[in-house]
């Protein structure tokens, strides 16, 4: 890292990137512009990915070789927006040659590969930052914050559906491409570990699953269900929470009224026996307002700023490692047609302050 005259603090992060496909490009442009932030290097084997990288950052070196960025001791951190296959030894050796590493969603390809990469920072002090940028979007901060001030009241249930026509994966099932994004949000709104998880799945085009169907069990009877597929006909991304005050609806593809909560519910009267009956609330429909500003954005800051400032993200490795765990016991359930399946223990969660 650069010093300034203050004593030798480093003020600026040199950053290199390693994969410059379909992702890399938002991964560049947003460091690009991220105050204390400097892209350096952009690594990819595609010459044609490289050319566009010259043309739009003329001052960005450009090469085909990622120990050009590994080891250079020019870089500070290291992105990894590479197939999943690739996530663990790049990182092991950004790591191992003292840079914090900055990965694509899903952390590793086994909770093993996970847990040695948290081991290797945790003993050289470097941050590692999983990209699950939704963590960051306007809506789920908002979420967040409707769950914090009790608005919701306690949860009963999360419900989502994340589907679209392609793209299809070469090293990975659908499960593994669309699921994180959902499996990361619960893990951060929903306070408790998730206990079994049912899953089923088929291969209708190639041989990885290509839709899924997911049911998730929490503690305190909160329920999660997941629909993932790359067969849809039409693109859908909404989610419902039902919590004991109030409902919510999130719909990502809406241009402004992303997130409404809904005055509704049902009440159990305090009946006997059969006569034990429910009465129905229809209150008003609220639609707060959401900050639309671009998640990664945010997210690259965070990530320059938990390295200066020597703070663990809240979506670090264990972060990582918890949504790893995860997909690890959804891929287990489906190889046995819907057999529950129990996730690993899961690692400790900190602290949430993206702000």
């Amino acid at each position: 890292m650069n010093n300034n005259n203050d004593g030798g603090r480093s003020d600026t992060v040199r950053i290199g990137v390693i994969g410059y496909g379909y992702w890399g490009p938002n991964i560049v442009r947003n460091f690009h512009s991220t105050p204390n932030a400097v892209v350096t290097s952009v690594c990819d084997l595609n010459p044609k990915s490289l050319d566009r990288v010259s043309r739009s950052y003329p001052s960005i070196a450009v090469t085909t070789d990622p120990l050009d960025i590994l080891e250079s001791p020019e870089i500070d951190a290291v992105a990894v927006v590479t197939p999943i296959s690739h996530h663990f030894p790049l990182a092991k050796l950004a790591l191992q040659n003292e840079k914090h590493v900055f990965v694509e969603k899903p952390f590793t390809k086994t909770a093993s590969e996970a847990v040695q990469l948290i081991e290797i920072a945790e003993r050289k002090k470097l941050v590692i930052m999983v990209d699950h940028t939704f963590l960051f979007c306007g809506a789920v901060r908002k979420i967040r914050e409707l769950i914090d001030q009790d608005v919701l009241g306690a949860l009963y249930y999360y419900d989502s559906m994340r589907v679209n026509l392609g793209l299809f994966q070469h090293d990975a099932n659908v499960v593994w491409d669309l699921a994180p994004h959902d499996l990361a949000i619960m893990d951060y709104l929903i306070q408790g570990d998730p206990q079994a998880i049912v899953a089923t799945g088929e291969k209708h085009v190639n041989n990885v699953e290509n839709v899924a169907f997911i049911t998730i069990y929490f503690a305190d009877r909160i329920i999660a269900h997941l629909n993932v597929n790359w067969l849809s006909p039409v693109k859908v991304r909404s989610t419902f929470i039902c919590g004991e005050k109030k409902m919510l609806v999130w719909n990502d593809l809406e241009a402004d009224e992303k997130v409404k909560v809904y005055d509704k519910g049902v009440e159990r009267a305090n009946g006997k026996g059969s006569d034990d009956r429910v009465s129905y609330r229809a209150g008003d429909l609220w639609v707060p307002r959401v900050e639309h500003v671009e998640a990664l954005t945010i997210e690259a800051q965070y990530f320059v700023d938990c390295i200066l400032n020597s703070r663990t993200p809240f979506n670090d490795g264990r972060a990582g490692l918890r949504v790893v765990q995860m997909l690890e016991a959804i891929d287990r359930s489906m190889a046995k047609m819907g057999e529950l399946a129990y996730c690993s223990p899961s690692a400790p969660k900190a602290a949430a302050a993206a702000s």
